[in-house]
Order: C-alpha cells, then structure tokens, then sequence
C-alpha cells in the first residue's frame, strides 16, 4: 500500500500504474477541489484501477464524482466497507457496483492509525505562538459527526445529528506516535469537542497526564462554551491554548436562519468566560452571505473590535463568503433555492448573487487585497485597518479611528483553513 498526499507531494506514475485500487480522501472543501483536478490524471495513470472516493464531502458529490469515473463513493463511517472493497477487489478484479451503503453511521471497532506512508509531520501546518516561537503541530479526532443541525454546515448531510465517540486510548496512542515524531501541540479536528463534554475532558487529563509538555487546540461551539463554563479552567490546566469557534455572523437573524443556536450577545459572553479561563477564542465568520448588509458588515467590524479581537481572528475570515453546497440543509428554508444559480462543479457549490450588487462588490474587493496582504505577510492589525477602511467607503461613511487597543496576539496554527476553504494555487499545481 502507498500513501500520497495531494496537497503536498506529486502524483507518482510508478506507483500508479499497477494500482488496482486508488482510494482518495476528501475531508475537507479543499481536498475535494484537489480530488476533482487530480482524478483525470490518475485515470491515466492507473487505467485498471478501481477509484474510491471517501470522506465527510463524498456522499454530497457523489453524482460529480460518479461522472469522473468513480465507482465507490462513502461518507460517514468508512473504515469497515473500504476493508470490504479491498477484500472483494482482491478475490475478483472485474467487481465494479458498489456493494456497500454511500452513507453509513453504525458504531465501527477503531484501531490506532498508521501514519508510516505520510510525508514527515515538519511539512505539515504549525502552531505560531505570539511571541513569534513555532512547534511542531499533529492532528487527533477524539469523536466524529455532530449532535447539532447547523444549516450550513458541511457535516450535518451526512451525520444527520448522530456522533460517534473514539475511545480515548485509540486517541492518546495515536498522538503518541505523533509525539515520537516531535509534536509538541496537536490540533484536535472534533467538529465539536464538546458533543460529549465528559469525553473531550476525559481526552484532554489523559493529554496532559501522558504528555505534559504538550499542549492543544480544540473546536467548540458558542452554546457549549456557555453551558459548560465551569469545564474550561480543567481544559487551560490540561494545556489547552485556543479554542475555535464558529461564532458566523453577529446578527440574530442571520444566526436564526444558520439555525446556530446562540445569539449574537452570547458571542460576549463567550468570549468573556475563555478570557477568564485563560483560553483564546478564535472566532471564525461567514462574513457575507445572501442577508448580510453593508451596514451588517460594519456591525461585524465594530463588535470584533469592541471585543479587542482583531489580533484573533485571521484576515480571510474577514471575507468569507456562504457556500452553499449539494445537500446543504440551507436547501431547506422556505425560498432559498430560488436565490441559487444553477450547481457549478468548479466551485462545488451553488453560486448566488446578492441582491444588493455593492455587497458583492465589497466582499469581491476585500477577498482580493487580503490575498495581496497575507501574500506580503502583512501584519493583522495593519489589514484590519485596511478592512475598516474599505468598509466605511463602501457605505459612503468617513471611518472612525480604530481604538490603540485591539488585543494580543494569539497562538495560532500557520495555516488558517477552515472547512469551506478554497484550495491554493499551489495546493492545486503539487500533483
């Protein structure tokens, strides 16, 4: 068996062309964009090849992906019917019709990962820390899926509100070999490390018990935040440093209609009850989306910095824009559909235009010269600025000076992706 990843190694023809069987994984946006532009290239490579594609945004795209010549598409838990797909490939070459479900969510036996094949964990992102330090980051899933519906969210099509827990000695065993490796922080990637809060803690002890130099990072939704406060101060003791937030928008309508289950003034208090923890909070933003307004995007601004976060929240978020795609509960309110374009498989998604041409204009101008800042790695208050700016002209307002104070640094991981991220060119060109 061999193990290529896309975004940082090339396409190798040699191991290839005997392939029976290529299995490609697309958890993420920007491993699916890659897997699209890769797949006509390892058809040639590998003609006899049977082609799996598997991962959280397989069963969204499994028309598309049927259309390029796969013939196995699997989400959810994937690990028992890729051991059947290799076992039924082996004892008969010709088997082509997919036997096993597209989606499937029953309980699975985990066993610890092997990462033998992978490129060295140096390659990989990193954590920054404020004082400008790096570490050696690693990666671990303490659970999989999601208890919540949020409607834009790429895990809810296929989870559908269930979450499945791996046990904690699978997790610690595996950040044992990423350790061995010289990790010094892992990054956990839980869509929400609080879907079984006794668990995350229970992960987080042995952590630090096992490992007490180490430190981590975690994902955890406002409402959790909030509900289980008095968890936090064990999560900083174990050596948590930052938890990420997907915190969307300041605007109540717009988080009722995300269906994201705290309101805009919960945000506050998020951050209030982390600052008091000794955590950062790390917000991330759909910053514009069919209902934002100008104005709205001020609001957005302004709330970032009244809460001194502008050192916390990386640039591009700052310009995200809503993706909306194949299977997107957002296909269920009442009228939605009717704002979408026709789907774009080059974008994976449904393109939508806003009704107001001067918000996309603004989001199109912002995207650019933020690309342009973190390509000259211009510090994040200096882009911030720039924003405020831009923001302001666009609705015509003079813009008001920014404060001295707009918080600290915070540490970090180097690469600030994100689960609709677009692919780089450089992601894209590495095969």
């Amino acid at each position: 068996m061999h193990c290529l990843d896309l975004s940082l190694e090339k396409l190798d023809g040699d191991v290839l062309k005997h392939a029976r069987l290529v299995a490609i994984y697309v958890g993420m946006h920007t491993a699916t964009r890659i897997a699209i532009e890769a797949l006509p290239r390892i058809r040639q490579l590998a003609p006899n090849a049977h082609l799996c594609v598997y991962g959280l945004y397989a069963p969204m795209n499994e028309a598309l992906l049927r259309g390029l010549g796969v013939g196995t598409v699997l989400g959810g838990e994937v690990e028992s019917a890729l051991v059947s797909l290799c076992q039924r490939l082996r004892t008969d070459e010709s088997a082509a019709a997919q036997c096993a479900p597209v989606i499937r969510l029953d309980k699975i036996r985990f066993e610890l990962p092997d990462r033998s094949g992978l490129p060295k964990l140096s390659r990989y992102a990193h954590l920054v820390l404020p004082d400008g330090s790096t570490r050696i980051a690693g990666f671990a899933e303490g659970s999989r899926g999601c208890k919540h519906l949020c409607r834009h969210c790429p895990v809810v099509p296929v989870y559908q509100g269930i979450f499945r827990i791996v046990p904690a000695d699978v997790v610690i065993e595996d950040i044992r070999q990423q350790v061995n490796e010289g990790a010094a922080h892992i990054s956990f990637g839980d869509p929400d490390f609080f879907n079984g809060p006794t668990h995350g803690l229970r992960l987080a002890r042995a952590l630090h018990a096992a490992f007490p130099d180490v430190t981590f990072d975690a994902t955890i939704k406002i409402q959790h935040l909030i509900d289980h406060a008095e968890q936090l101060p064990a999560l900083r003791a174990s050596g948590c440093l930052f938890i990420t937030a997907a915190v969307e928008a300041v605007d109540d309508e717009i988080l009722r209609l995300l269906d994201k289950n705290h309101s805009s003034r919960e945000f506050d208090r998020a951050v209030a009850i982390t600052r008091e923890a000794g955590i950062a909070l790390a917000p991330t933003f759909v910053a514009f989306t069919p209902w934002t307004t100008r104005e709205g995007y001020l609001a957005l601004l302004e709330r970032i910095v009244e809460l001194q976060l502008v050192e916390s929240v990386p640039p591009v978020q700052l310009t995200i824009r809503l993706l909306v795609p194949e299977g997107s509960y957002l296909l269920r309110l009442p009228g939605f559909r009717e704002r979408l374009m026709a789907f774009d498989a080059t974008l994976l998604g449904y393109p939508w235009r806003h009704s107001d041409p001067r918000v996309d204009r603004l989001q199109q101008d912002l995207q650019a010269h933020v690309a342009r800042c973190e390509q000259a790695n211009i510090p994040r208050r200096e882009v911030f600025a720039a924003v405020w700016h831009m923001a302001h002209d666009a609705t015509g307002r003079t813009a008001p000076a920014l404060p001295a104070e707009l918080g600290s640094p915070i540490p970090r991981l180097s690469e600030p992706w994100y689960c609709c991220a677009e692919p780089t060119d450089a992601q894209l060109q590495s095969f």
